[in-house]
């Protein structure tokens, strides 16, 4: 056991985790979708938009695969913050007529007001919607798909124990922090749903992908607690954690029709 146990921490600690792509976990984890299809309904709003900014975009894997349809719009830009990600967006996007500009998730956005008729964002770690009501034109639409809250409360509880669990993320408090901002909510529908892992390496890779879930992480922090998950894996063929997906769309009020002469 203890043969077997090294060697899937050690070939998931190895494995490279840029980009926002899941390949990896092909086998090993299953994660249930909801129910909405991002990808297909960001496709159908970049159809039809003129200017658009997706943010955080990681690899540019989600805004690429999007694009069934000619082309991009018109304008095409796209925010990241991590170096490695940042590099692999690039090259994915540029080809495709997108730009790429570097920037931390929570740094203001170095966009002019008003420069975007959509702003999108898959998973984002931070949402900034002063800022995103800032760049919206009036009648803008911010379309995207958050990591609800309790989102992997299970897993993060297995290596750090009880904790008081953030209510930041939860759909409501975001739609509240939307409004607050001036925005419109059209739509906060969230799904609860089923994360399957079936041998430690998966955990072990997740987390260092999803830093967030546990964030002191590392193999040598958490061994003798990832030995306990192994164990619970062999004895059972499954850890089970519970995500959160929420579709999040919220409009800028186009504003006061002008006055007659």
């Amino acid at each position: 056991m203890d043969r077997s146990f090294d060697a899937l921490v050690d070939e998931a600690g190895a494995a490279p985790v840029d980009g926002w792509g899941f390949a990896w976990l092909d086998g090993r984890a299953t994660e249930q979708r909801p129910s909405w299809g991002y990808q297909r309904l960001l496709g159908e709003r970049l159809a039809a938009a003129r200017a658009a900014l997706d943010l955080q975009t990681g690899g540019g894997e989600v805004l690429a695969g999007a694009a069934d349809f000619p082309h991009f719009p018109r304008t095409m830009a796209a925010t990241e913050g991590w170096a490695p990600n940042a590099a692999l967006a690039t090259r994915r996007l540029h080809p495709m007529g997108a730009v790429l500009v570097s920037s931390p998730a929570d740094a203001p956005l170095p966009f002019a007001d008003g420069a975007f008729d959509l702003v999108t964002s898959r998973h984002p770690a931070a949402v900034d919607f002063p800022e995103i009501a800032r760049v919206l034109a009036p009648g803008g639409t911010y379309f995207a798909q958050h990591v609800g809250g309790r989102t992997n409360v299970e897993l993060s509880a297995f290596f750090l124990g009880p904790f008081p669990v953030p209510t930041a993320r939860e759909h409501e408090v975001e739609a509240e922090r939307a409004r607050a901002a001036g925005l419109e909510v059209v739509r906060c529908r969230n799904e609860r749903l089923r994360l399957e892992f079936f041998d430690v390496g998966a955990v072990v890779w997740f987390l260092r992908k999803v830093v967030w879930t546990v964030p002191d992480f590392s193999v040598d922090r958490y061994r003798e607690r990832l030995r306990a998950l192994h164990e619970l894996i062999e004895r059972e063929g499954v850890f089970v954690s519970t995500m959160s997906r929420t579709l999040f769309e919220a409009r800028k009020p186009a504003g006061p029709a002008p006055s007659a002469p």
